[in-house]
Protein backbone atom coordinates (compact mmCIF):
# COMPACT_ATOMS: atom_id res chain seq x y z
CA UNK A 1 0.00 0.00 0.00
CA UNK A 2 2.58 2.72 0.79
CA UNK A 3 4.69 1.82 -2.43
CA UNK A 4 1.66 2.39 -4.55
CA UNK A 5 1.16 5.28 -2.34
CA UNK A 6 5.07 6.33 -3.39
CA UNK A 7 4.47 5.28 -6.88
CA UNK A 8 1.18 8.19 -7.39
CA UNK A 9 3.08 10.67 -5.43
CA UNK A 10 5.96 10.13 -8.04
CA UNK A 11 3.45 9.98 -11.08
CA UNK A 12 2.04 13.43 -9.89
CA UNK A 13 5.28 15.19 -9.69
CA UNK A 14 7.07 13.98 -12.52
CA UNK A 15 4.04 14.23 -15.00
CA UNK A 16 4.24 16.18 -17.90
CA UNK A 17 0.63 17.66 -17.47
CA UNK A 18 1.47 18.28 -13.76
CA UNK A 19 4.73 20.74 -15.22
CA UNK A 20 3.94 24.21 -14.75
CA UNK A 21 3.71 25.21 -18.58
CA UNK A 22 1.60 21.86 -19.51
CA UNK A 23 -0.33 22.51 -16.25
CA UNK A 24 -1.58 25.63 -17.53
CA UNK A 25 -2.13 24.04 -21.09
CA UNK A 26 -3.84 21.57 -19.50
CA UNK A 27 -6.17 23.58 -17.45
CA UNK A 28 -6.88 26.39 -20.10
CA UNK A 29 -6.82 24.13 -23.93
CA UNK A 30 -7.80 20.26 -22.23
CA UNK A 31 -10.23 20.50 -19.18
CA UNK A 32 -11.05 23.89 -19.40
CA UNK A 33 -15.04 23.85 -18.46
CA UNK A 34 -17.02 24.72 -21.72
CA UNK A 35 -20.56 25.66 -21.91
CA UNK A 36 -22.19 22.01 -23.30
CA UNK A 37 -24.24 23.67 -25.80
CA UNK A 38 -21.85 25.55 -28.39
CA UNK A 39 -22.18 25.04 -31.95
CA UNK A 40 -19.80 25.20 -34.84
CA UNK A 41 -20.08 29.32 -34.83
CA UNK A 42 -18.21 29.13 -31.91
CA UNK A 43 -14.96 27.53 -33.84
CA UNK A 44 -14.22 30.71 -36.10
CA UNK A 45 -12.27 31.67 -33.36
CA UNK A 46 -9.22 28.91 -33.38
CA UNK A 47 -9.88 29.26 -37.49
CA UNK A 48 -8.62 32.90 -37.42
CA UNK A 49 -5.30 31.65 -35.16
CA UNK A 50 -4.94 29.05 -38.34
CA UNK A 51 -4.76 31.60 -40.44
CA UNK A 52 -2.73 34.13 -38.49
CA UNK A 53 -0.21 31.09 -38.33
CA UNK A 54 -0.59 30.56 -42.30
CA UNK A 55 0.28 34.69 -42.98
CA UNK A 56 3.33 34.55 -40.23
CA UNK A 57 5.07 31.32 -41.68
CA UNK A 58 4.29 32.16 -45.35
CA UNK A 59 5.62 35.86 -44.36
CA UNK A 60 9.16 34.76 -43.36
CA UNK A 61 9.56 32.73 -46.21
CA UNK A 62 8.24 35.50 -49.00
CA UNK A 63 10.15 38.03 -46.98
CA UNK A 64 13.36 36.30 -47.44
CA UNK A 65 13.17 36.42 -51.23
CA UNK A 66 11.00 39.95 -51.44
CA UNK A 67 13.44 43.11 -52.49
CA UNK A 68 11.57 46.31 -51.05
CA UNK A 69 12.33 48.89 -53.76
CA UNK A 70 10.44 50.34 -55.99
CA UNK A 71 12.23 49.25 -59.32
CA UNK A 72 12.77 45.22 -58.10
CA UNK A 73 9.55 44.37 -56.00
CA UNK A 74 7.34 43.74 -58.55
CA UNK A 75 10.12 41.61 -60.38
CA UNK A 76 10.76 40.10 -56.97
CA UNK A 77 7.19 38.50 -56.49
CA UNK A 78 7.23 37.41 -60.41
CA UNK A 79 10.24 35.46 -59.35
CA UNK A 80 8.81 33.91 -56.36
CA UNK A 81 5.98 32.95 -58.53
CA UNK A 82 7.97 31.69 -61.18
CA UNK A 83 11.71 30.71 -60.33
CA UNK A 84 11.59 29.71 -56.37
CA UNK A 85 11.07 25.86 -55.56
CA UNK A 86 7.41 26.46 -53.88
CA UNK A 87 7.10 29.71 -54.18
CA UNK A 88 3.83 29.78 -56.16
CA UNK A 89 2.28 28.00 -53.49
CA UNK A 90 3.88 30.50 -50.82
CA UNK A 91 2.16 33.26 -52.17
CA UNK A 92 -0.86 32.21 -53.08
CA UNK A 93 -1.07 30.84 -49.85
CA UNK A 94 -0.31 34.63 -48.46
CA UNK A 95 -2.39 36.40 -51.01
CA UNK A 96 -5.17 33.95 -50.74
CA UNK A 97 -5.25 33.37 -46.79
CA UNK A 98 -5.33 37.10 -46.23
CA UNK A 99 -9.00 36.96 -47.81
CA UNK A 100 -9.54 33.72 -45.70
CA UNK A 101 -8.28 35.47 -42.74
CA UNK A 102 -10.82 38.26 -43.14
CA UNK A 103 -13.49 36.00 -43.93
CA UNK A 104 -13.17 33.97 -41.14
CA UNK A 105 -12.81 36.77 -38.48
CA UNK A 106 -15.82 38.51 -40.15
CA UNK A 107 -18.37 35.10 -39.26
CA UNK A 108 -16.02 35.26 -35.86
CA UNK A 109 -17.63 39.30 -35.31
CA UNK A 110 -21.08 38.66 -36.64
CA UNK A 111 -21.51 35.17 -34.64
CA UNK A 112 -20.58 37.33 -31.96
CA UNK A 113 -23.23 40.15 -32.66
CA UNK A 114 -26.05 37.77 -33.32
CA UNK A 115 -25.39 36.13 -30.03
CA UNK A 116 -24.52 39.10 -28.11
CA UNK A 117 -21.11 37.65 -26.79
CA UNK A 118 -20.03 41.09 -26.01
CA UNK A 119 -22.34 41.74 -23.26
CA UNK A 120 -20.86 41.66 -19.60
CA UNK A 121 -18.77 39.97 -18.54
CA UNK A 122 -16.65 39.96 -21.39
CA UNK A 123 -16.15 43.78 -22.63
CA UNK A 124 -12.60 43.17 -22.02
CA UNK A 125 -12.60 40.27 -24.60
CA UNK A 126 -14.77 42.45 -27.20
CA UNK A 127 -12.33 45.77 -26.56
CA UNK A 128 -9.24 43.23 -27.46
CA UNK A 129 -10.90 41.76 -30.72
CA UNK A 130 -11.70 45.29 -32.25
CA UNK A 131 -8.11 46.39 -31.53
CA UNK A 132 -7.30 42.73 -33.21
CA UNK A 133 -9.29 43.84 -36.13
CA UNK A 134 -8.18 47.31 -36.67
CA UNK A 135 -4.25 45.90 -36.51
CA UNK A 136 -5.35 43.60 -39.21
CA UNK A 137 -6.49 46.22 -41.49
CA UNK A 138 -3.79 48.41 -41.24
CA UNK A 139 -1.43 45.10 -41.71
CA UNK A 140 -3.23 43.93 -44.89
CA UNK A 141 -2.79 47.39 -46.22
CA UNK A 142 0.29 47.34 -45.75
CA UNK A 143 0.84 44.10 -47.30
CA UNK A 144 -1.46 45.07 -50.36
CA UNK A 145 1.13 47.72 -50.87
CA UNK A 146 3.94 45.63 -51.79
CA UNK A 147 3.95 43.79 -54.52
CA UNK A 148 3.97 47.24 -56.37
CA UNK A 149 1.36 46.81 -58.64
CA UNK A 150 -0.37 49.47 -60.46
CA UNK A 151 -3.74 48.59 -58.03
CA UNK A 152 -1.20 48.63 -54.82
CA UNK A 153 0.38 51.89 -55.94
CA UNK A 154 -2.70 54.14 -56.39
CA UNK A 155 -4.13 52.82 -53.35
CA UNK A 156 -1.48 53.51 -50.94
CA UNK A 157 -1.53 56.63 -52.67
CA UNK A 158 -5.40 57.02 -51.93
CA UNK A 159 -5.01 56.14 -48.56
CA UNK A 160 -1.36 57.62 -47.26
CA UNK A 161 -3.15 61.66 -48.41
CA UNK A 162 -5.64 60.40 -45.36
CA UNK A 163 -2.89 60.64 -43.31
CA UNK A 164 -0.59 63.37 -44.80
CA UNK A 165 0.32 64.57 -40.76
CA UNK A 166 2.00 61.34 -40.52
CA UNK A 167 5.32 60.63 -41.48
CA UNK A 168 5.15 57.56 -44.15
CA UNK A 169 7.15 59.09 -46.58
CA UNK A 170 8.59 61.28 -49.29
CA UNK A 171 6.24 63.93 -50.44
CA UNK A 172 4.62 60.94 -52.65
CA UNK A 173 4.20 57.01 -51.72
CA UNK A 174 7.83 56.13 -53.10
CA UNK A 175 10.84 53.87 -52.01
CA UNK A 176 10.69 55.09 -48.83
CA UNK A 177 7.75 54.51 -48.19
CA UNK A 178 7.85 50.77 -49.67
CA UNK A 179 10.82 50.25 -47.37
CA UNK A 180 8.81 51.40 -43.97
CA UNK A 181 6.10 49.41 -45.41
CA UNK A 182 7.61 46.11 -45.43
CA UNK A 183 9.48 46.88 -41.83
CA UNK A 184 5.90 47.35 -40.67
CA UNK A 185 4.41 44.02 -42.55
CA UNK A 186 7.47 42.05 -41.27
CA UNK A 187 6.78 43.20 -37.34
CA UNK A 188 2.36 43.91 -37.16
CA UNK A 189 1.70 39.91 -37.64
CA UNK A 190 3.76 39.76 -34.41
CA UNK A 191 1.78 42.34 -32.43
CA UNK A 192 -1.23 40.44 -33.56
CA UNK A 193 0.13 37.27 -31.67
CA UNK A 194 0.62 39.11 -28.65
CA UNK A 195 -2.98 40.90 -29.30
CA UNK A 196 -4.13 37.07 -29.87
CA UNK A 197 -2.62 35.75 -26.95
CA UNK A 198 -4.13 38.90 -24.65
CA UNK A 199 -7.70 38.07 -26.42
CA UNK A 200 -7.94 34.36 -25.37
CA UNK A 201 -6.67 35.41 -21.98
CA UNK A 202 -9.50 37.43 -21.35
CA UNK A 203 -12.02 34.98 -22.58
CA UNK A 204 -10.48 32.23 -20.72
CA UNK A 205 -10.96 34.55 -17.50
CA UNK A 206 -14.49 35.11 -18.06
CA UNK A 207 -15.61 32.63 -20.05
CA UNK A 208 -17.66 31.77 -23.17
CA UNK A 209 -20.86 32.94 -24.24
CA UNK A 210 -23.24 30.37 -25.41
CA UNK A 211 -26.34 30.05 -27.82
CA UNK A 212 -28.79 31.06 -25.17
CA UNK A 213 -27.48 34.02 -23.96
CA UNK A 214 -27.76 32.98 -20.80
CA UNK A 215 -25.63 33.48 -17.60
CA UNK A 216 -24.95 29.61 -17.15
CA UNK A 217 -22.30 27.83 -14.57
CA UNK A 218 -23.33 24.58 -14.05
CA UNK A 219 -23.66 23.18 -17.80
CA UNK A 220 -20.39 22.59 -18.45
CA UNK A 221 -17.73 20.13 -19.90
CA UNK A 222 -14.34 19.60 -20.59
CA UNK A 223 -13.02 21.42 -23.56
CA UNK A 224 -11.46 17.86 -24.81
CA UNK A 225 -12.22 15.84 -26.28
CA UNK A 226 -15.20 17.15 -27.56
CA UNK A 227 -15.24 20.35 -28.60
CA UNK A 228 -11.59 19.19 -30.10
CA UNK A 229 -13.54 16.58 -32.29
CA UNK A 230 -15.97 19.36 -33.32
CA UNK A 231 -13.87 22.01 -34.31
CA UNK A 232 -11.90 19.62 -36.26
CA UNK A 233 -15.01 18.96 -38.36
CA UNK A 234 -14.65 22.80 -39.08
CA UNK A 235 -11.03 22.95 -39.36
CA UNK A 236 -11.13 20.06 -42.27
CA UNK A 237 -13.63 21.70 -43.99
CA UNK A 238 -12.24 25.24 -43.90
CA UNK A 239 -8.66 23.25 -45.24
CA UNK A 240 -10.51 21.86 -48.24
CA UNK A 241 -12.29 25.60 -48.42
CA UNK A 242 -8.93 27.48 -48.82
CA UNK A 243 -7.41 24.67 -51.09
CA UNK A 244 -9.97 25.28 -53.93
CA UNK A 245 -8.92 28.80 -53.82
CA UNK A 246 -5.58 27.92 -54.07
CA UNK A 247 -5.54 25.19 -56.45
CA UNK A 248 -8.30 26.40 -58.72
CA UNK A 249 -8.32 29.97 -58.47
CA UNK A 250 -5.89 31.90 -56.72
CA UNK A 251 -6.68 34.74 -58.81
CA UNK A 252 -10.10 35.57 -58.64
CA UNK A 253 -9.85 37.86 -54.99
CA UNK A 254 -7.35 39.75 -56.75
CA UNK A 255 -7.44 43.09 -58.91
CA UNK A 256 -6.50 42.33 -62.91
CA UNK A 257 -4.64 45.46 -62.86
CA UNK A 258 -2.34 44.71 -60.00
CA UNK A 259 -0.28 42.58 -62.43
CA UNK A 260 0.51 45.50 -64.02
CA UNK A 261 3.92 47.04 -62.63
CA UNK A 262 3.19 50.62 -60.76
CA UNK A 263 3.21 53.33 -62.83
CA UNK A 264 2.91 57.01 -60.81
CA UNK A 265 2.35 58.68 -64.53
CA UNK A 266 -0.89 56.84 -65.29
CA UNK A 267 -4.24 56.84 -63.01
CA UNK A 268 -6.47 54.02 -63.41
CA UNK A 269 -9.97 54.65 -63.98
CA UNK A 270 -11.33 53.20 -61.21
CA UNK A 271 -9.42 52.84 -57.62
CA UNK A 272 -10.64 49.61 -56.40
CA UNK A 273 -8.79 47.83 -53.16
CA UNK A 274 -9.31 44.25 -51.89
CA UNK A 275 -12.80 43.07 -51.29
CA UNK A 276 -12.36 42.74 -47.58
CA UNK A 277 -11.29 46.89 -47.73
CA UNK A 278 -14.62 47.74 -49.57
CA UNK A 279 -17.17 48.16 -46.77
CA UNK A 280 -15.05 50.54 -45.30
CA UNK A 281 -13.55 52.20 -48.36
CA UNK A 282 -17.34 52.76 -49.08
CA UNK A 283 -17.91 54.31 -45.76
CA UNK A 284 -14.71 56.33 -46.06
CA UNK A 285 -15.95 58.26 -49.63
CA UNK A 286 -19.41 58.31 -48.73
CA UNK A 287 -18.52 62.29 -47.08
CA UNK A 288 -17.02 64.44 -49.89
CA UNK A 289 -14.92 66.16 -47.47
CA UNK A 290 -11.53 64.22 -46.62
CA UNK A 291 -11.44 64.87 -43.10
CA UNK A 292 -15.01 63.94 -42.41
CA UNK A 293 -14.46 60.65 -43.63
CA UNK A 294 -11.56 60.10 -41.67
CA UNK A 295 -13.76 61.09 -38.79
CA UNK A 296 -16.48 58.59 -40.57
CA UNK A 297 -13.57 55.77 -40.00
CA UNK A 298 -13.15 56.99 -36.53
CA UNK A 299 -16.11 56.71 -35.33
CA UNK A 300 -16.98 53.09 -36.98
CA UNK A 301 -14.22 52.17 -34.39
CA UNK A 302 -15.48 54.05 -31.51
CA UNK A 303 -19.04 52.57 -31.83
CA UNK A 304 -17.27 48.56 -31.88
CA UNK A 305 -16.03 49.78 -29.03
CA UNK A 306 -18.48 51.41 -27.04
CA UNK A 307 -20.90 48.62 -27.83
CA UNK A 308 -20.12 46.24 -24.88
CA UNK A 309 -21.46 49.24 -22.23
CA UNK A 310 -24.21 49.65 -23.68
CA UNK A 311 -26.88 48.37 -21.46
CA UNK A 312 -27.47 44.57 -21.98
CA UNK A 313 -30.29 42.19 -21.00
CA UNK A 314 -30.22 39.13 -19.11
CA UNK A 315 -30.71 37.30 -22.13
CA UNK A 316 -28.84 38.16 -24.62
CA UNK A 317 -29.62 35.53 -28.16
CA UNK A 318 -31.11 37.24 -30.62
CA UNK A 319 -33.31 33.41 -30.78
CA UNK A 320 -35.61 35.22 -28.00
CA UNK A 321 -35.18 38.87 -29.11
CA UNK A 322 -37.15 39.49 -32.68
CA UNK A 323 -36.39 42.98 -32.70
CA UNK A 324 -32.64 42.54 -32.07
CA UNK A 325 -32.53 39.85 -34.65
CA UNK A 326 -33.95 41.89 -37.10
CA UNK A 327 -31.91 44.78 -36.75
CA UNK A 328 -28.91 42.69 -37.12
CA UNK A 329 -29.84 41.25 -40.20
CA UNK A 330 -30.46 44.89 -41.33
CA UNK A 331 -26.65 45.73 -40.59
CA UNK A 332 -25.36 42.64 -42.13
CA UNK A 333 -27.24 43.18 -45.62
CA UNK A 334 -26.33 47.21 -45.36
CA UNK A 335 -22.61 45.98 -44.67
CA UNK A 336 -22.71 43.64 -47.87
CA UNK A 337 -24.21 46.75 -49.53
CA UNK A 338 -21.20 48.59 -48.62
CA UNK A 339 -19.41 45.91 -49.94
CA UNK A 340 -21.06 46.27 -53.47
CA UNK A 341 -20.98 50.14 -53.46
CA UNK A 342 -17.32 50.15 -52.59
CA UNK A 343 -16.14 48.66 -55.36
CA UNK A 344 -18.33 51.07 -58.10
CA UNK A 345 -17.44 54.20 -59.48
CA UNK A 346 -18.58 57.31 -57.83
CA UNK A 347 -21.53 58.23 -60.27
CA UNK A 348 -25.16 57.96 -59.66
CA UNK A 349 -26.99 55.99 -58.00
CA UNK A 350 -23.87 54.31 -56.48
CA UNK A 351 -23.11 58.05 -55.03
CA UNK A 352 -26.70 58.31 -53.52
CA UNK A 353 -26.97 54.60 -52.17
CA UNK A 354 -22.95 55.02 -50.57
CA UNK A 355 -24.52 58.15 -49.05
CA UNK A 356 -27.54 56.74 -47.48
CA UNK A 357 -25.76 53.00 -46.86
CA UNK A 358 -23.52 54.51 -44.06
CA UNK A 359 -26.51 56.44 -42.16
CA UNK A 360 -28.12 52.96 -42.12
CA UNK A 361 -24.98 51.27 -40.37
CA UNK A 362 -24.63 54.15 -38.05
CA UNK A 363 -28.57 53.91 -37.08
CA UNK A 364 -28.01 50.20 -35.74
CA UNK A 365 -25.67 51.44 -33.31
CA UNK A 366 -28.25 54.46 -32.23
CA UNK A 367 -31.04 51.86 -31.75
CA UNK A 368 -28.96 49.59 -29.80
CA UNK A 369 -28.76 51.37 -26.43
CA UNK A 370 -32.67 52.10 -26.98
CA UNK A 371 -32.87 48.45 -27.03
CA UNK A 372 -30.86 47.13 -23.70
CA UNK A 373 -34.05 49.68 -21.70
CA UNK A 374 -36.90 47.37 -22.78
CA UNK A 375 -36.85 44.09 -20.94
CA UNK A 376 -35.44 42.64 -18.12
CA UNK A 377 -31.54 44.07 -17.55
CA UNK A 378 -28.32 41.66 -15.85
CA UNK A 379 -28.86 40.49 -12.58
CA UNK A 380 -26.53 40.73 -9.66
CA UNK A 381 -25.64 37.20 -10.57
CA UNK A 382 -23.03 38.93 -12.48
CA UNK A 383 -21.23 40.89 -10.58
CA UNK A 384 -20.00 39.66 -6.86
CA UNK A 385 -22.95 41.32 -4.90
CA UNK A 386 -25.68 38.65 -3.84
CA UNK A 387 -28.85 38.06 -5.53
CA UNK A 388 -32.02 39.67 -4.05
CA UNK A 389 -34.42 37.45 -3.36
CA UNK A 390 -37.20 40.21 -5.22
CA UNK A 391 -34.57 39.28 -8.60
CA UNK A 392 -34.90 35.65 -8.62
CA UNK A 393 -32.02 34.74 -11.62
CA UNK A 394 -35.13 33.68 -14.29
CA UNK A 395 -33.83 30.89 -17.17
CA UNK A 396 -37.48 30.45 -18.49
CA UNK A 397 -36.56 31.93 -22.10
CA UNK A 398 -40.80 31.61 -22.86
CA UNK A 399 -41.00 34.83 -20.39
CA UNK A 400 -42.45 37.78 -21.78
CA UNK A 401 -39.91 40.24 -20.53
CA UNK A 402 -37.34 38.62 -22.04
CA UNK A 403 -37.83 39.75 -25.31
CA UNK A 404 -37.99 43.63 -26.65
Amino acid sequence: MSQKREMTVWNQRFSILKQPIASVLNQHLIDYPTPSNLSYWWGFGSLASICLVIQIVTDIFLAMHYTPHVDLAFNSVEHIIRHVEGGWLLRYMHANGASMFFIVVYLHMFRGLYYASYSSPREFVRCIGVVIFLLMILTAFIGYVLPWGQMSFWGATVITSLASAIPVGGFSVDNVTLNRFFSLHYLLPFILVGASVLHLAALLQYGSNNPLGVHAEMDKIAFYPYFYVKYLVGWVSFAIFFSVWIFYAPNVLGHPDNYIPANPMSTPAHIVPEWYFLPVYAILRSIPDKAGGVAAIALVSICLLALPFMKSLYVCSSSFRPIYQGLFWLLLADHCLLGWIGCHPVEPPFATIGQISPLLFFLFFAILPLLGLVGRGIPHSYTDEPVAEKDPIVCDTNTPHFLE
